[in-house]
């Protein structure tokens, strides 16, 4: 197989060359080549190693330098802390390296969720099958809008063209063609084939599969494509920077414990230098970026449990901040299941219900005005009706083909005796779509498409089986017909015939075919809306989101199903934009709900106006060739799954995998969610590493001694950092997080109000601990002993007014609760058993638990009354906001 080069060789040649047929490959056939030939994927870069991932979590600089410290206090003698600073230092690593590799895990496990199809043809059927498992020989279908699954060579082409920018960077789209081209061709020559990883732009093809995963074009050079990381999000850098930031202020002053610890208070060098080392190593927040991505990660799988597959995680970001929703109508609002409703035809309007036909299907001379509009819609169709009775192919187009059936015509006999030679494929520019077939006197021309495109490309109509001239008066009755069918919330569809010479079928253009037709009638289907979207509207404008329908349908039928959903405001059609200025639609832009009869272009027009009054954060919705701009620009790109093409979801951040508006909107409260719970992580880690710094040094240069030393600071980074504080990523929806505003847009983690609760927090410690410690000296075992256990407690405890701040329920989060009474348990096994010697401390009493206990009480008073001045006084946004 493929001895000769595909593109060199003609279309029957191929069919032989790969052992195929018109019919495609037979299930057992594509089975045996599948293991032949392997997965039609492209291999993937170097994974993380887990074992160079655990030794990266003892690279940092200050975890070296912490460690000689050790080994430098085993060599003079002080073999205790040599092993307890390893021992929590390898716990503090093995801690790192589970949240590293989770994250890690996590997102190759958004990669793996999107599983893109291919629609091929196999045992005589169009089927769609997993990309991965497309085989030479596959005859697969090209549309427009979609990615080719694999390297092809064409055998049949309509107006096809592919952009191929991805491969050759040619911007252009590349006309296709079916004749062989010369062996020695460029790639960008080879005009009969097709590549992965292109796109449709335009028309339509068929293709035989001749290379597959790397044996594709793309994937010989697929080395290059691997090494490319991924940018950070907004988040992640800030953080970063946050890191930095904090961790050269630490940094000072740790360095300054060393010489005042030594100079003036007689503290022993080492035990100086090894408690400072171990305050930065406590205190700078470097696991901080790895939580970030970790939180932002498991909240996009969680998106994806609702329906949206977040492609990139600087999306979740902006959801917290959208304020308008641009969406179209059908399949996001509307159910997307089409069935027609009413018929007009010649004079008459039907019930389809009622139609039945009994006589001959077929017949030119019999031919009644229902009968033709029936079969208009089946051959002027690309869906397809399936042995099993099922129908694949666009909702439209499969309710056009199941009202022809129910009515009694076979849609497959009939695009068999009319087998077609030509087709103008539609787009949403023309809002039209036209095919050629044949007919028993030539060639037939059939449209349909807009009923207003449709009627303005007429100049007769039939009626009582003959053909009229199409006046002004006869014009207007039709029109009048399609706003009384689109006032009953029906989308309506006109169709049109010209019979032409069948010599002049290939020959005619295409804007000649699509002149002088005979208009023939008109078809409404109802799509009802989906039940849940009044609901999800409703709880969108009490979240202050604005909901905004952009739809290609008739403004009648668009403002019948708005005023269903409570949409309020005022429709403007495309017509109407094109007709105003910028300025015109700026001052009404606030006003307008729906936009009805718009194009692509309208809608990037739309977007970027609403984008610019108030700088508003949108996000829109798109599923065609021609959106993938307005997806782009917009500040959250949203492509449908079921009907997006694949143009539309590489364009897009996120992928609606049931289409329907509740799931962005259940989408919008997730990010908001994830938002909430790094902030709450970042509360509760910079708080408690602010109270250790303030404590340690304000100790030092007050002549009270080391309150805490490096093994303990050690364990409390392990015990507060480590699990519970990860455990609040898995915390649920905060308390009304769909009843407040949007986060502001640019607002980034740390506002003014987390500030606020940090510094309270930190410095409220701060006094606690160093007022305790100093009241059991000068017993400095106790003291410690006491120090050390209250600020445990109190860094596990300031878990819940951090929660209660973001709005967060007490009963919930169990493996948050499950963290705090682990880390609890671990500090009293510290303390009361032989490990105390360890560390330095000692067993306490009833009365130095008092203290503790007190302590954690006026911690809890204070900062209640705190925050509630805070939030009541002081001119912050709220952090749940």
């Amino acid at each position: 197989m493929n001895e000769r080069k595909p593109w060199t060789i003609s279309v029957d040649e191929v069919f032989d060359e790969f052992s195929s047929s018109p019919e495609g490959l037979g299930r057992e056939e594509a089975v045996n080549r599948l293991e032949k030939y392997g997965k039609n994927e492209l291999e993937e870069g170097k994974k993380v190693s887990p074992i160079k991932l655990f030794l990266e979590q003892f690279s940092d600089f200050l975890v070296i330098i912490l460690i000689v410290a050790a080994t430098l206090s085993l060599i003079m003698g002080h073999q205790v802390d040599f092993y307890l600073i390893i021992a929590i230092v390898i716990g503090n690593g093995i801690f790192g390296f589970i949240q590293d590799w989770k994250a890690e895990q996590s997102i190759q496990a958004l990669r793996d969720m999107a599983s893109p199809e291919a629609l091929v043809r196999r045992d005589g059927e169009k089927k769609e099958i997993p990309l991965e498992e497309a085989v030479p020989g596959d005859l697969i279908y090209l549309e427009q809008g979609s990615a080719i699954p694999a390297d092809a060579r064409l055998t049949k082409t309509e107006s096809l063209e592919v952009d191929e920018s991805a491969l050759t960077g040619e911007s252009k789209p590349v006309s296709k063609q079916l004749e062989p081209v010369e062996a020695d061709a460029e790639l960008a020559g080879r005009k009969n084939l097709v590549f992965k990883n292109t796109k449709v732009v335009r028309g339509r093809g068929e293709a035989i599969v001749t290379s597959t995963g790397m044996d594709t074009e793309i994937g010989k050079v697929a080395q290059q494509l691997q090494d490319v990381e991924q940018d950070l999000t907004p988040f992640q850098k800030e953080v970063n920077q946050l890191g930095k930031k904090l961790g050269t202020v630490i940094l000072l002053i740790s360095s300054l414990i060393v010489p005042i610890s030594v100079l003036f208070h007689g503290t022993g060098w080492l035990n100086a230098f090894l408690t400072a080392v171990a305050l930065a190593v406590a205190a700078i927040p470097e696991g901080l970026p790895a939580v970030v991505t970790l939180s932002l990660a498991l909240g996009t799988k969680k998106m994806s449990k609702r329906n949206a597959l977040t492609r990139r995680l600087a999306s979740v970001e902006s959801l917290g901040s959208v304020d308008t929703i641009c969406t179209d109508k059908t399949g996001t609002l509307t159910e997307n299941e089409m069935t027609v409703q009413k018929i007009y035809a010649g004079k008459d309007e039907f019930e389809a219900s009622e139609i039945d036909f009994s006589g001959n299907q077929n017949g030119e001379g019999s031919l009644t005005e229902t009968e033709l509009l029936l079969r208009t819609g089946v051959l002027c169709n690309d869906a397809e009706l399936q042995s099993e009775g099922e129908i694949i192919g666009d909702p439209t187009e499969a309710a056009l083909l199941k009202s022809a059936r129910d009515a009694g015509l076979d849609p497959s006999e009939v695009s068999k005796e009319y087998g077609r030679l030509r087709e103008i494929p539609f787009s949403s520019d023309r809002k039209m779509m036209t095919t050629v077939n044949e007919s028993k006197d030539g060639a037939t021309a059939y449209a349909k498409g807009a009923p207003e495109v449709i009627l303005d490309k007429c100049t007769s109509y039939r009626e009582d089986g003959k053909i009229h001239n199409l006046t002004t008066e006869k014009r207007d009755k039709f029109r009048e017909e399609v706003e009384k069918l689109a006032g009953e919330a029906l989308r309506v569809l006109g169709f049109a015939i010209k019979e032409i010479p069948e010599k002049e079928a290939s020959e005619t253009s295409e804007e000649e075919l699509e002149t002088g037709l005979t208009f023939v009638g008109l078809q409404g289907m109802l799509d009802p809306p989906r039940q849940e979207v009044s609901e999800a509207i409703d709880s969108c404008r009490k979240a202050g989101i604005r909901t905004v329908m952009v739809t290609g349908d008739n403004a009648l039928t668009a403002k019948a199903i708005g005023k269903e959903l409570g949409f309020e405001g005022k429709v403007l059609t495309g017509g109407d934009l094109d007709g105003m200025s910028d300025s015109d639609l700026r001052s009404k832009i606030s006003e307008i709900d729906i936009y009805a009869r718009v194009s692509p272009s309208h809608k990037l027009k739309i977007l970027n106006l609403i984008k610019e009054e108030e700088d508003h954060v949108v996000a829109m919705t798109g599923d065609g060739v021609n959106d993938a701009p307005s997806l782009k620009r917009s500040d959250v790109g949203i492509a449908m799954g079921i009907r997006g093409t694949d143009v539309a979801k590489g364009a897009s951040d996120i992928v609606l995998l049931d289409d329907n508006f509740a799931s962005i909107r259940d989408a919008i409260a997730e990010g908001r969610t994830i938002f909430d719970n790094i902030r709450k992580f970042v509360s509760l880690l910079l708080s408690g590493n602010l109270a250790e710094v303030l404590t340690v040094f304000l100790a030092s240069l007050s002549g009270l001694g080391l309150p805490l030393t490096a093994p303990m600071l050690l364990w409390v980074n392990l015990l507060t950092d480590g699990l519970p504080a990860v455990a609040l990523g898995a915390d649920g929806k905060s308390r009304g997080v769909m009843d407040r505003p949007p986060r502001k847009k640019g607002e980034g983690v740390i506002n003014n109000y987390m500030i606020y609760v940090i510094l309270g927090i930190g410095l409220t410690l701060t006094i606690l601990i160093i007022s305790s410690y100093r009241h059991f000296l000068p017993d400095v075992s106790t003291a410690r002993t006491v120090a050390f256990t209250e600020l445990v407690l109190i860094e596990l405890l300031e878990i819940w007014p951090i929660r209660k701040i973001f709005g967060q329920p007490i009963k919930r989060n169990n493996w948050l609760y499950l963290a705090i009474a682990t880390s609890i348990i671990a500090q009293f096994l510290v303390v009361y058993s032989p490990l105390n010697g360890f560390f330095g401390l000692k067993p306490i009493g009833l009365y130095p638990w008092l203290v503790i206990l007190s302590a954690v009480l006026i911690f809890g008073v204070f900062i209640w009354i705190y925050v509630k001045l805070g939030q009541k006084f002081l001119d912050f946004q709220k952090t749940s906001t």
